[in-house]
């Protein structure tokens, strides 16, 4: 009979796991508790002394890659690092992100193509060139995952004016059920996340007022907490999830379907 307990069915020990955007914010949050369930994590960041930091601290079963995923010749690097490293990834995390604010009349081009290049292009092509290696981890009892970090303002219209970041976001939301759709017959379970507010460099950005107004709004009177994001985590990369696929988990405490 399958076991039903919890330590068989949230167990992540021994997965390889690729996490972008893995030094800070949401992306360490992640990869702290991978490594602290037993996983192996390949880190990435465009700050090199960031994410080779965060992986000293997290030990052996961490290892860090700089890379800027803007850039194809950069997903391509990485990618081809990654399959030196190891011969399958049990699961890979498309997080890294990057934000641009300035009103409609403004708003520049090259902010627009910033964030667009890193947080859509890249979820693409690199889903893309690891393919192979997600392949090569899939079972048919627990296929390899796809988990890609979107956010609420994909979801809802937010009141800061960062076009190009919803934007992203709503296109990683349907990017996701377009590559669960075509995905999941070769092995590749993929689905996503749209976080709230959670602490961050990127969320430090944001104006007292907003945040004040958006902590009034949200039912559970919280921001997130590395514990929130963790546990989400943890379960897409678990057989726990084995049966979900293009689906959108909103870890946000209730903001953005009720404000």
């Amino acid at each position: 009979m399958t076991s039903l307990a919890i330590a068989q069915l949230f167990s992540v020990e021994g997965k390889s796991v690729v996490i972008t955007g893995g030094s800070r914010g949401i992306g360490e949050m992640i990869a702290r508790a991978y490594v602290a369930n037993g996983a192996r994590v390949i880190l990435t960041a465009r700050k090199a002394a960031d994410v080779e930091n965060l992986a000293a601290d997290l030990g052996p079963s961490a290892t860090a890659i700089p890379a800027d995923l803007s850039r194809m010749a950069e997903i391509d690097r990485f990618s081809e690092e990654v399959g030196r490293l190891t011969d399958r990834v049990h699961i890979l995390f498309n997080n890294a992100g990057a934000s641009w604010g300035a009103p409609f009349d403004e708003f520049p081009e090259h902010g627009w193509d910033k964030v667009m290049d890193l947080n859509v292009k890249s979820v693409f092509f690199l889903t893309q060139r690891l393919t192979r290696l997600l392949e090569a981890a899939a079972t048919p009892e627990d296929m390899a995952r796809v988990i890609n970090i979107g956010s609420i303002d994909g979801q809802h219209v937010s009141p800061i004016e960062t076009y190009s970041y919803a934007a992203s976001k709503a296109a990683v939301l349907h990017l996701t059920r377009m590559m669960a759709k075509n995905l999941a017959p070769r092995g590749i379970a993929v689905n996503a996340i749209a976080p709230g507010y959670f602490p961050s460099k990127m969320t430090a950005g944001i104006a007292d007022r907003i945040n004040a107004e958006s902590l009034k709004l949200t039912p559970m009177a919280r921001w997130g907490t590395a514990q929130d994001m963790a546990g989400v985590a943890l379960f897409l990369g678990s057989r726990a999830s084995a049966y979900l696929c293009g689906s959108v988990v909103t870890v946000d405490g209730g903001y953005a379907t009720t404000a």
